[in-house]
């Protein structure tokens, strides 16, 4: 098992880097193709829609073919799209691009969190997921640095040409460690109507105020998130590669907590990691919108990636456990509703930005996720999850 979630870790770290490239990119992209830069965010926010849809296939594809599979055809496919992306021609063909990318990159981190709940027990579960985070976490630092680095130094293109190398290399790997796989057990129904029994998981209360708060999660702090490179630019004096480097504070925060997860949980337990993430989340958006200093800009993307996954692991242990019969369609609802979020969230906050102070937005931002941290930190108080 263990060389199998290092070739699964490596297609998230590959793609959580896909996903955020684009993010210090926008005013290169903006200018190479002459579109304004809300419009360049269409790489970012049609990312996350196809994501998000495509989601509601891989779950009981994943239970019915095989998680594993489905993750490595995933990265090969995402291997193909890159190239493509690195070829493109015009913005039109680039979002088009994208968006399968985002369509493919779908399958591989919410099956990847399913294929771990199906192999550990819930009271190891959160320390597991908080590992594959590292992977993950440091996909995002590196994606966000090397997306502003190209943007400075090289062509942008080299962006998308490495990722292909990257998801070709860990498709790759795990594909030849699948050599021989055992073959999956095919459910009697059809994939059609695994894919509409996502709404009978619906029914289930946890399913649904899980879902629930992971979509605000989502809109508020992924929606801010990718904005953020733009505001370390315009705000704080940085240039575009320097603000891609900063955004790998984001996750140096997430792999503080990562790796010392276990600590973390027992120091803290659920309830207090939700209402402290929530907390430093706020912190770090208020430093954004409000401060001047260059290096409140640098301490707030190191607070709100500290934060962010606090908040987020705990969410993610509760969505592995929410529908035990169903995992593989329940965490790709989970992924779902959190990558539709985003999509809101930067069209919401991208509008916002445009006629609106950023202190006022990331403001309103910074209240709302602190009460989210706040709301689930009452409901975990509230009831306990059983193990599995």
């Amino acid at each position: 098992m263990q060389r199998t979630f290092f070739f699964v870790g490596l297609l998230g770290f590959a793609s959580m880097a896909s996903l955020r490239i684009c993010d210090p990119m926008l005013t290169t992209l903006s200018q190479a193709f002459d579109v304004p830069v809300p419009e360049a965010a269409r790489t970012i926010s049609w990312y996350a829609v196809a994501y998000g849809l495509c989601l509601f296939i891989y779950g009981p594809l994943g239970d019915r073919l095989g998680k594993l599979r489905v993750i490595t055809l995933a990265g090969l496919v995402c291997t193909v799209l890159n190239v493509l992306l690195a070829l493109a021609p015009s913005f039109e063909l680039m979002v088009l691009a994208r968006t399968a990318v985002g369509a493919a990159a779908a399958a591989i981190i919410p099956l990847s969190m399913a294929w771990v709940g199906d192999q550990v027990a819930y009271d190891k579960r959160q320390e597991t997921l908080a590992r594959l985070l590292i992977a993950t976490v440091s996909g995002m630092m590196v994606g966000q640095w090397w997306g502003g680095w190209v943007a400075e130094h090289l062509q942008w293109q080299w962006a998308f040409a490495s990722l292909a190398v990257l998801f070709g290399l860990s498709s790759g790997l795990l594909l030849r460690h699948q050599s021989a796989p055992a073959a999956a057990a095919v459910p009697s129904n059809s994939l059609w109507r695994s894919v509409l029994g996502n709404i009978e998981l619906l029914r289930l209360p946890k399913v649904r105020w899980v879902l629930g708060i992971t979509t605000l999660e989502g809109a508020l702090a992924f929606g801010t998130l990718s904005f953020t490179p733009l505001l370390l630019v315009q705000r704080f004096g940085y240039s575009v590669s320097q603000a891609g480097a900063l955004m790998m504070l984001y996750g140096a925060g997430g792999l503080l907590y990562a790796l010392g997860a276990r600590h973390w949980l027992g120091l803290l337990g659920e309830k207090g990691l939700s209402a402290i993430g929530g907390l430093l989340i706020a912190l770090g958006l208020l430093l954004l919108g409000w401060a001047t200093h260059p290096l409140a800009g640098a301490l707030a993307c190191a607070v709100n990636g500290l934060g962010f996954y606090m908040l987020h692991n705990t969410l993610q242990t509760q969505a592995t456990q929410m529908a035990p019969q169903s995992r593989g369609a329940a965490v790709a609802l989970f992924a779902s509703v959190l990558f539709l979020g985003q999509s809101v969230g930067v069209v919401i906050l991208g509008s916002s930005l445009a006629q609106w102070p950023a202190g006022w937005s990331y403001g309103v931002a910074a209240l709302a996720i602190a009460s989210l941290g706040a709301v689930v930190a009452h409901r975990l108080a509230a009831k306990q999850p059983q193990a599995a």
